[in-house]
């Protein structure tokens, strides 16, 4: 029978027998994989987009002009800021070690050159006072522009749903950030392909910088059938800060969401390496993974909410009873699902803790034994 000194001498025992020690799992560490060289093409066309972003800014302090109640300039920012934060996430992504790299360093470039292309048109209309996207006017800067996107949007989405083909069925880093890599980017693939349907929203007639009527031959503010006109939907009763449509849906925001699901899943691969060392039951890997997964589900339960918002021709801030329920089913499932990673884990730490405290009192007992 084991006596009261083999009991209160832990740490002795594990001394004398170290086979019954239990391992303290290592704590998770804030660093993101490192891979190669980042890619070139993409660099160059974030730092380009990043100098947009700040002549954009300027612009809309020194120019007055204005297209839909918006500065000409605010767009052209939009963009730049979105291809930063877009185009720096996929040269990072690109730098792993993964199998057919060389494509996707060809893939990467592609999406580089349209990006380039397609926001200096947008950039050139903005110069001009005019609309870059749906202009139907037949001056020839815009007839070419159109060509423009009418090729460099497909480009762009094609180079990107190839690369994410060809990496999602990679493990090219730990556990928590592959899961986000594969969502975020497969989000991001829906996000470019809603962006289509806003061309199938129904003309209307805005006026450009000049005051001239410019014809859309589409928009991003969806409004039902019956009470659709030709009368400017765009920019009429934006939010503010994002000017999301306050009269109807904005397909703009699933598009947005979509995008930078990857973003965002990666700040919470981040932030939960930075609280592991602060939460034991957080340390494993599979417990990150699992809630970056349940965070990945939520997020795409959102997009489909906002987007499903949006062709109701529902305004984000006037939801219904119908949208309300989607979104308080949605954080039922999210807490749910969160609340049981979090039990496992800490179910799984107390196994863990307690199995060394039976190993001692069992080797305890055989040494006073004999």
């Amino acid at each position: 029978m084991p006596t009261i000194d083999t009991l209160s001498a832990p740490a002795d025992s594990a001394r004398r027998h170290p086979r019954h020690r239990h391992p303290t799992p290592a704590p998770a560490t804030l660093d993101l994989p490192r891979g190669g060289r980042l890619h070139r093409p993409l660099l160059c066309m974030v730092v380009a987009m990043g100098a947009l972003v700040l002549f954009s800014m300027a612009g809309t302090i020194f120019d007055d002009r204005m297209l839909l109640d918006e500065s000409v300039w605010l767009k052209p920012g939009k963009f730049g800021l979105a291809f930063v934060l877009y185009g720096f996430t996929l040269a990072w992504l690109l730098s792993l070690p993964h199998r057919g790299s060389r494509v996707t360093w060809w893939l990467g470039t592609a999406f580089a050159v349209a990006g380039f292309v397609d926001v200096g048109f947008i950039v050139v209309q903005a110069a001009r006072g005019t609309y870059s996207h749906f202009n139907s006017e037949t001056d020839a800067v815009n007839s070419i522009g159109q060509l423009v996107f009418a090729s460099g949007v497909p480009g762009l989405f094609f180079a990107n749903l190839i690369i994410v083909l060809i990496l999602s069925w990679q493990r090219l880093v730990d556990r928590p950030t592959a899961r986000a890599i594969h969502a975020g980017l497969g989000l991001a693939v829906v996000g470019m392909a809603l962006g289509y349907l806003m061309g199938f929203t129904g003309k209307q007639l805005v006026r450009d910088a000049d005051g001239d009527v410019v014809e859309l031959v589409a928009g991003h503010t969806v409004l039902d059938k019956t009470s659709r006109t030709l009368d400017a939907r765009d920019g009429a009763g934006g939010m503010p800060i994002t000017h999301w449509s306050t009269i109807g849906g904005d397909l703009r925001i699933p598009h947005f969401l979509g995008l930078h699901a990857i973003q965002v899943l990666l700040l919470a691969v981040v932030a939960l390496a930075w609280l592991a060392p602060r939460c034991p039951w957080l340390r494993p890997e599979r417990t990150r993974a699992a809630l970056i997964g349940v965070l990945a589900l939520g997020y795409a339960g959102l997009l489909a909410i906002v987007f499903w918002q949006a062709m109701r021709a529902q305004s984000l801030v006037h939801p219904d009873g119908r949208t309300l329920f989607a979104f308080g089913a949605l954080l039922w499932i999210v807490g749910l699902l969160t609340a049981t990673v979090y039990w496992r884990a800490r179910a799984a730490a107390n196994q863990s803790r307690n199995a060394p405290s039976a190993a001692r009192l069992f080797t305890a007992g055989t040494r006073h034994r004999g």
